[in-house]
């Protein structure tokens, strides 16, 4: 099942109790991490992690998520702008299914779910111009692209499609 038809076939998604949600805009050398909260439905940037060749320290992640309680992941899914997959989509998809997996052999119990990023980067860099946050347009804005994916979600929660719903396609 390809990302747009999980889409199309996903159901709203409710919030029955609270919960936290962490956004990750996934990098080769830095992922980008907010954490957001489903009854204000509200995200903050969290922190910037270093990537080794698209790899974190997984026990770093996982211990973030443990510590948080968290109960989501979205992950942003940086298609071409037509909507196809580029290089990177297939990196991210491939970190979410190794997230997925890594949570449920920790018997976590986290959702996983992959989000449409496209433009993010590009508000992100923008706001944080506009704001006085970044003083060079090469200072990183990884955190708020994540910040920024996880305002998306909450607007438009059917816009993310779980890990596991693509891995039964």
């Amino acid at each position: 099942m390809t990302l747009s038809e999980a889409m199309s076939a996903a159901p709203a998604r409710t919030h029955d109790k609270p919960q936290l949600i962490l956004g990750l805009d996934y990098g080769v050398k830095k992922m980008g991490m907010a954490l957001g909260n489903s009854i204000t439905n509200t995200a903050r940037a969290f922190d910037i992690l270093a990537m080794d060749n698209g790899q974190p320290d997984w026990d770093n992640l996982l211990g973030i998520i443990d510590v948080w309680k968290v109960t989501q992941v979205v992950v942003g899914l940086p298609l071409n702008m037509d909507g196809s997959s580029s290089m990177l989509s297939k990196r991210a998809h491939k970190f979410a299914r190794r997230l997925a997996h890594r949570l449920s052999e920790r018997r976590m119990a986290v959702e996983v779910l992959l989000c449409d990023e496209r433009l993010t980067s590009v508000a992100a860099r923008e706001l944080a111009w506009d704001e006085g946050w970044i003083q060079q347009p090469n200072d990183p804005i990884d955190d708020i692209s994540a910040c920024i994916l996880l305002s998306a979600y909450f607007s438009e929660p059917t816009s993310a499609v779980p890990i596991a719903a693509l891995a039964k396609g």
